[in-house]
């Protein structure tokens, strides 16, 4: 049973971590295209998510944006001592946004959004050199929130609301690096938690001094994803006595901690037709120190895994131009440190620093709508990392070896205002 420990914790690990530590931002066309930023830019309905605070000093009424971005990632695996080398093969993933507001009087305005800021990926070929830590894994998060913004003055606003998210994880990997069942075919198990649910808050403010200069601030709360019942299915194991495991299903629960964040920004507008955004965000990966599981069956020690995470910081920097009456250019950068210490880089996550660099435009094809675009392209430094809390009878394994990633966004969305 000893491996089914090892396994959770890298299973509820990876949940956490390529939700936080490896999310690719994706949370709205037109502040993607400007490096992400957003938190002090009033231009559409993507406030709801950035800064809800801004949506009332929207001008018009009743205002929707809404979108879908495809992301194709890769990740190459090599140790140069062996020579072993792997690629992820992973699906496209499609993160997407939808966010409302309406206008109920000058001083108060109230809106509605529903995003996915974690969800993703990630295929490795069968039977690699890292199959006893992960072959593939799905997760998916959903947040959906309802939201007030109300102006106090003239130059100041505040707004938000509380945050329903629900998601769930699907997990596959090898038991241990050597064990087959009698048909040489190797040891192996999944666990699935699904309909995994709670609730978190958010709130803002933002500040326009003058006409051309805003400044914005967002939280958002931790949120604790408490898994219950979750199944782990282990087949292709030997029916021995030594086996640590049996064929069959077993249940575990075990808290997911998804970090607080916190976003401060300013916006500025020149020469009448430049904008300029900078947005710092902060997450505050540091409560995450250890990750207890708990096992149902009689008998099955609880576990308890280091995990060892620190804070980590993105700078986002945009720039957007009315080149046209119906056409604005947009582009950007943002530099993305990761939370994931030395000694504790998984396969499952393969997360180092990254930078960002993205583009796009917004088209008005009529007075209503208007079609949102962007691109980006992620490249994560490239890394010699391990992870080292890997035993396998009695010893430490350290995986060790060479990481390049990288991805590409394309994202399409529309913009109604009424």
């Amino acid at each position: 049973m000893k491996k089914l420990l090892f396994f959770a914790a890298f299973l509820l690990a990876a949940s956490v971590t390529y939700a936080g530590g490896y999310r690719v931002s994706a949370q709205g066309q037109r502040a993607l295209a400007m490096g992400h930023t957003g938190v002090a830019v009033v231009n559409s309905a993507e406030l709801a998510f950035f800064n809800p605070a801004g949506l009332v000093y929207l001008e018009n009424k009743l205002n929707i944006s809404a979108g879908v971005t495809g992301v194709m990632s890769n990740v190459k695996w090599q140790n140069v001592e062996s020579g072993q080398f792997a690629e992820t093969d992973n699906p496209i993933g499609t993160p997407f946004y939808f966010y409302a507001s309406y206008k109920v009087t000058d001083f108060l305005t109230v809106g509605l959004s529903a995003y996915s800021p974690y969800g993703s990926t990630v295929e490795y070929p069968t039977d690699w050199a890292g199959s006893h830590l992960v072959n593939n894994i799905d997760l998916q998060a959903i947040y959906i929130q309802p939201l007030v913004s109300l102006r106090l003055s003239e130059y100041f606003s505040i707004g938000g609301g509380p945050i329903y998210v629900t998601g769930g994880v699907n997990f596959n990997r090898n038991v241990n690096r050597t064990l087959t069942d009698e048909q040489g075919d190797r040891s192996n198990v999944e666990i699935d938690a699904s309909n995994v649910t709670n609730w978190g808050w958010s709130a803002s403010w933002m500040f326009t001094p003058t006409e051309n200069f805003r400044i914005g601030f967002n939280y958002r709360s931790e949120v604790i994803l408490e898994a219950e019942n979750g199944d782990a299915t282990f087949s292709n194991v030997p029916n021995s006595p030594l086996s640590p495991v049996q064929n069959g299903t077993v249940n575990f629960d075990a808290s997911l901690p998804m970090p607080a964040e916190m976003t401060v920004g300013l916006s500025y507008s020149f020469l009448d037709k430049w904008l300029f955004a900078f947005d710092y965000n902060r997450a505050y990966w540091s409560v995450y120190n250890d990750l207890m599981i708990d096992f149902a069956p009689e008998g099955v020690p609880d576990s308890s895994n280091p995990r060892n995470y620190k804070n980590a910081s993105t700078y986002r920097f945009g720039l957007q131009y009315e080149a046209l009456d119906q056409l604005t250019l947009r582009a950007g950068y943002y530099l993305d440190e990761s939370p994931v210490q030395s000694g504790y880089f998984a396969p499952e996550t393969p997360r180092n620093d990254s930078h960002g660099f993205t583009g796009g435009f917004s088209y008005q094809l009529s007075k209503r709508f208007a079609l949102d675009a962007s691109v980006t392209y992620l490249r994560f430094n490239e890394v010699d990392a391990s992870y080292d809390f890997y035993t396998e009878n009695g010893q430490s394994v350290p995986f060790e070896g060479t990481y390049k990633s990288n991805a590409f966004l394309a994202g399409l969305g529309v913009t109604f205002n009424l």
